[in-house]
Order: C-alpha cells, then sequence, then structure tokens
C-alpha cells in the first residue's frame, strides 16, 4: 500500500492541518465516551477538571510517543479494559485504585526496560486475544444499559430507552452506508447529532454555570493514594496484561501497515511510554491511557502514514485541556447519546474479535469455540451479578470474583493453557 507521506516526512503546513484535524476528530470521542463514564463516578463538580486532566495526560502522552516512544502514527486514548477493572473496584475507594494505576504502570514500564513484553506474546494466543477484545464490550453492557435508560429532568427512563434503541439503529446504519473519511469520524457526528436530536426531543440538558471559566489550568493535579486490598491489586494487574497485550498488537500492527524498521525497538519504547503514561494517571487520579488499534483504518483512510501529523491533534487536545468550558459543553452530552456511541464502539471490538478469531484459525474446532464461549458466558454473568450477591463476597476477593473481565480472563487462561492445552498443541 503507498502513502502520500512516509513514518518520518513531514506534510506541507496546510496538509499537516488537516490530516491533524482528521485525527483530533477520531481522538476526542474515544477520551470523551471512557472519560465521561469515569468522570461521572467524581464527588459533584469533580467532572470538569477530571476530563481536562484526562485529555491533558493523553496531549502530553501523544506527543511523547511520536518523538521519544513507538514513533509511530498511533492514536492513543483511555483504555476500556482499565474502565472495566475501576468500576468493579469502587468500593475501595478512588485512592486505592490510583494506587493500582501507578503500580500497573511501574510493571508495565519494567517489563517494557527489560525487554519481556515478547514473552507475554506466548500467553495470549489467538482464541485468548479473541475473548480479551469481545468480554470488554460484554462486561461493559451494564453500564451502557445504565447510560441509556438514564432519565431525570421530567424524562422518564423509558422514554430515553426508546430514544436510544433509535438513535443506534440510525447509528448502525450509517456505519454500514458510509465510508472513508466520513465513517472514520462517525463518532463525532454521532456526539453532535444525538445531542441536537436529543435536546431537539426532550429539551433538557444540563447547562453550564455561568461562571465556568474560558481558560484555566485544571485542579488538584496530584491525586490520594492508598495502599490497595490484595484483591483490588490483583485484579488490576489482570486488566494491565491484557492492556500490555493490547499495546504492543497495536503498535505491531501499525508497524506491520507501514513495513517499519526496528519494531523490537519500536515495542520497547512504545510499550515503555504506555506504562510511564499509566504512572501519571495513577498520580493524576484519572483512567491510563493504551495505543489504540484503528490507528490502521485512519492511516488507510487518509493516505498519510507521517507521525508528525497526530502533533496538530495533540496540540488541540491539550487546548481542550486548559478550557474548562470547552470540556463543559462536551460534559453536557446526554447520557443515552453516550451509551449510544459507547455501545456502537463496544460493536465494532467485537467485530474485529470475530474477524481476527476467523483469520487466526482460533473457532475453526469445536473446542475452540469453548475456550471463547464459556469465558465470555461466565465473565458476562459476573457482570450483571446483583448487589446483594456482589456484597455478600469475602471483601479480599470481591475485585477479583465481582470483576466479570477478571474472571473471563483467568477462565480463558486456564481453559487455553490447561485443559485443552494437548488438544490445542495437537491442532497447531
Amino acid at each position: 500500500m503507498e502513502f502520500s507521506c512516509g513514518i518520518d516526512e513531514r506534510p506541507r503546513p496546510g496538509l499537516l492541518l488537516v490530516f491533524g484535524l482528521q485525527w483530533l476528530a477520531v481522538s476526542i470521542p474515544a477520551i470523551l465516551i471512557v472519560g465521561r463514564v469515569v468522570a461521572g463516578l467524581q464527588a459533584e463538580g469533580a467532572a470538569i477538571p477530571y476530563l481536562q486532566r484526562l485529555f491533558l495526560l493523553i496531549a502530553v502522552l501523544l506527543v511523547v510517543q511520536v518523538y521519544l516512544g513507538h514513533r509511530l502514527p498511533l492514536v492513543l486514548g483511555p483504555a476500556t479494559v482499565l474502565l472495566v477493572g475501576i468500576l468493579a473496584s469502587l468500593d475501595a475507594g478512588s485512592a486505592a485504585i490510583n494506587t493500582s494505576l501507578l503500580i500497573g504502570g511501574l510493571l508495565l514500564s519494567a517489563i517494557a526496560l527489560t525487554g519481556f513484553v515478547g514473552h507475554l506474546k506466548r500467553l495470549f494466543t489467538p482464541r485468548v486475544i479473541v475473548v480479551v477484545l469481545m468480554l470488554i464490550a460484554f462486561t461493559l453492557a451494564p453500564v451502557i444499559l445504565g447510560l441509556v435508560t438514564e432519565g431525570g429532568n421530567g424524562v422518564t427512563a423509558t422514554a430515553t430507552f426508546l430514544f436510544a434503541a433509535g438513535f443506534a439503529l440510525v447509528l448502525f446504519a450509517a456505519h454500514g452506508l458510509l465510508g472513508g473519511f466520513w465513517r472514520s469520524t462517525l463518532a463525532v457526528w454521532a456526539l453532535i447529532f444525538g445531542t441536537a436530536a436529543y435536546i431537539a426531543l426532550f429539551g433538557s440538558v444540563s447547562p453550564l454555570t455561568v461562571d465556568t471559566a474560558l481558560f484555566a489550568l485544571p485542579g488538584d493535579l496530584v491525586a490520594p493514594l492508598a495502599v490497595p486490598d490484595p484483591g483490588v491489586l490483583v485484579a488490576f494487574l489482570i486488566c494491565y496484561l491484557a492492556l500490555a497485550t493490547n499495546d504492543l498488537g497495536s503498535i505491531q500492527s501499525v508497524g506491520s501497515l507501514l513495513a517499519a524498521d526496528g519494531m523490537d525497538d519500536r515495542i520497547n519504547r512504545g510499550v515503555g511510554v504506555t506504562g510511564l503514561g499509566n504512572v501519571i494517571a495513577g498520580l493524576t487520579g484519572v483512567i491510563g491511557p493504551v495505543n489504540f488499534s484503528l490507528s490502521p483504518g485512519v492511516i488507510a483512510a487518509t493516505g498519510c502514514a507521517s507521525r508528525f501529523a497526530l502533533v496538530p491533534a495533540a496540540v488541540g487536545l491539550g487546548l481542550m485541556a486548559l478550557s474548562p468550558r470547552a470540556i463543559g459543553y462536551m460534559e453536557c452530552i446526554p447520557g443515552p447519546v453516550i451509551g449510544v456511541v459507547l455501545a456502537y464502539v463496544m460493536a465494532t471490538q467485537i467485530a474485529a474479535g470475530l474477524v481476527f478469531g476467523q483469520e487466526s484459525g482460533a473457532l475453526e474446532t469445536f473446542d475452540g469455540g469453548l475456550i471463547i464461549g464459556i469465558p465470555l458466558l461466565l465473565g458476562t454473568l459476573v457482570a450483571f451479578l446483583p448487589a446483594e450477591v456482589v456484597t455478600g463476597l469475602p471483601a479480599v476477593l470481591r475485585p477479583v470474583l465481582a470483576n466479570g473481565f477478571v474472571v473471563g480472563i483467568v477462565t480463558v487462561l486456564g481453559l487455553e493453557h490447561i485443559v485443552y492445552r494437548r488438544r490445542s498443541e495437537g491442532e497447531g
């Protein structure tokens, strides 16, 4: 495949700005959707500062990756796998969660510095990767359900659900009909037109307060830390195993597409910077970042493989981070709209998992189907456990046993590498 600009080429200023805006349009929805969910868990009035810190972290880390990390055209954003861990560990408190993120980031950086990243690939066989991709979507189903049935301001939960169902049908139809630039930026248009449609139908969103500043630094840059319970830490470390594989796979996929040289060094540097970003995330109290696997699609759509095209996008994210009013407007997007767009993003992730499973031969046998199906079913069931069941579990084990993603990953690793190991080897 030919590109108008190579990895280390700088497009003309006008083209650089255009390509940068394209990357910015792709970056904003991912940051906003996941950030909005976690920000909603913050104390009253803390959502805007939280999103400011998250946008600022992503902006800075993006520049570091372009110049010092993997040095590839790779967009990054908050890791949905960590969202699963955060939601399952809320009872432990934000301070324990922040420390778990910090420790996970340190270990990720250490793995990269020692060159141990390559050994992780042995654990994450094609079947395990399929489960990781799909399980994130399935275990976030309760969060999506809560968003699409979010009422308030005189709007009933039934009305918002019916709106969300109709909006979802339109969004998925648009994905099938559109292509190129419009499909790659569909999440942006969905947030804009979905919010407009919601206001037109219900006429109610949470307005910004008149004293919201146009420009201001995010407050509380240093977050509280506390020693996490063993269960919380184990749950997050398992999430970080999946995050490391996601990060490695994203870097590898772009490197292979562009036939980049020195990939071992790029992978170690890229994963190391991601680990550093997660350390900073723990210190500042925001969800940790990861390189996104959607980058090859954006590169193919634009025809530009220059890493420098991401610099204008990083500048744009940084400017947004310094504007509470801009963040506030984005934070006002109704919950049902966020829920539908999150469902759309998760559906594309499920599709990616199925395609990968087919191409890699992970689903060729009945046993292969069981190795994938059992963890997906168990993880989904755990994600929907009633609150009274969760509270009845031992406190030290609750973050592990009540975390559908962790239960699913442990199950698939056991099935793949222990229970069905000999049969899997026989298939190969």
